[in-house]
């Protein structure tokens, strides 16, 4: 039986300020969880040693409700843009964020690439290599 997973972090999508939407946002150790729906529901994940950037986002609407929005570029097929609207608190979940995906990427040796990259650019790809992949 597979174990609970233990989240860092959770949240919804809020409208002015009270999250009355059904989309939910969640941080784990090593993944970024995107659910949405309420009758017919969806999960999309990102694991996070395959995020590359992460941008925050908030306007004067969302400065006044307390909210604000985090961009997450990522090298996930199915999802390689994810945004996580109108979360509270998004400078420390932009943190939490990133702390967690440069922990992820020392775990799994994925900066090696890049300190050892000749600045032809193949460093940067070495970066998103899965190491469950197979190399053709």
């Amino acid at each position: 039986m597979p174990e609970e997973v233990k989240l860092l972090w959770k949240d919804r999508k809020r409208i002015l300020g009270m999250p009355i939407t059904f989309t939910k946002y969640s941080i784990s150790e090593d993944r970024l969880f995107l659910e949405t729906g309420l009758l017919n529901m969806s999960q999309e994940e990102i694991l996070l040693y395959r995020v590359r950037d992460i941008s925050l986002h908030i306007s004067l609407i969302q400065r006044i409700f307390g909210v604000g929005s985090i961009i997450v570029q990522s090298s996930d097929k199915t999802l390689p843009t994810m945004t996580m609207k109108n979360i509270k608190n998004p400078k420390y979940v932009k943190e939490l964020l990133h702390q967690n995906v440069e922990e992820m990427k020392l775990r799994r040796k994925m900066r090696v690439g890049e300190i050892l990259g000749d600045g032809s650019g193949s460093a940067a790809d070495q970066e998103d290599l899965d190491p469950d992949d197979e190399i053709e």
